[in-house]
């Protein structure tokens, strides 16, 4: 059976969501971040070298990496279900959205996050010129980043009901943690395509089923 290592507020609430998609048994080990400081605790050191979430193990196998994760349980136990077929233009946009959910749409929203905190981890003496230099950061390089793929989110999903075609996809589960967080970090809501797409993913009875295994998610609110 999958172990899902699960660590509060992250990527891995995507993993819970596929397995509830699919249908799958799995059993849940959680994990919670400091408090303090937002970082795993050191016990994910034992699973994964990194330390990270998500990770699963299923049979004697250890799995990281949110996408390679969604690779392997649809390749082992999807039998063809959320996903497109193999050759199609819809499987071509399923392989980017894919990697593109981490390899570039996170890019700006950690930028926006690591600003925001510069100033708290700063000391006193400096707080305020490091406060000053974040905030130039937010303005001149995440949120500008930000609105540009907020907009072409938002101009994608206007040429299909999901992100890679007419059909519900684990791209959009990939997707949702990127969208989730750029409306918890910026405008995402504004625009109607993204906000539809939020409302359609929050209304799943297996996204709702895996918040519920998977414990409170600010991204979702």
């Amino acid at each position: 059976m999958i172990t899902v290592h699960h660590l509060n507020n992250s990527r891995s609430q995507r993993v819970l969501w596929l397995l509830e998609e699919l249908g799958l048994p799995y059993e849940v080990k959680r994990y919670e971040r400091d408090s303090k400081t937002m970082l795993a605790p050191p016990e994910l050191k034992k699973i994964h070298p990194l330390g990270k979430s998500p990770v699963i193990t299923d049979n004697g196998r250890t799995v990281a990496e949110t996408g390679a994760i969604i690779d392997y349980i649809l390749e082992k136990y999807g039998n063809g279900r959320l996903i497109p077929p193999a050759g199609s233009d819809d499987r071509l946009r399923f392989t980017y959205w894919l990697h593109y959910a981490e390899g570039s749409a996170m890019t700006p929203l950690l930028l926006k996050l690591v600003f925001q905190r510069m100033p708290l981890n700063a000391p006193g003496l400096l707080r305020g010129i490091v406060k000053n230099i974040a905030k130039q950061g937010e303005v001149r390089v995440a949120d500008p980043g930000i609105k540009m793929y907020v907009d072409y989110w938002d101009a994608e999903l206007a040429k299909s009901e999901w992100f890679a075609g007419n059909s519900f996809t684990a791209a959009d589960i990939m997707m949702s943690f990127p969208l989730e967080a750029g409306a918890m970090r910026g405008d995402a809501k504004s625009r109607l395509m993204v906000k539809a797409f939020l409302d359609k993913i929050h209304a799943r009875p297996a996204y709702q089923a895996a918040l519920k295994t998977g414990g409170k998610y600010d991204f979702a609110d």
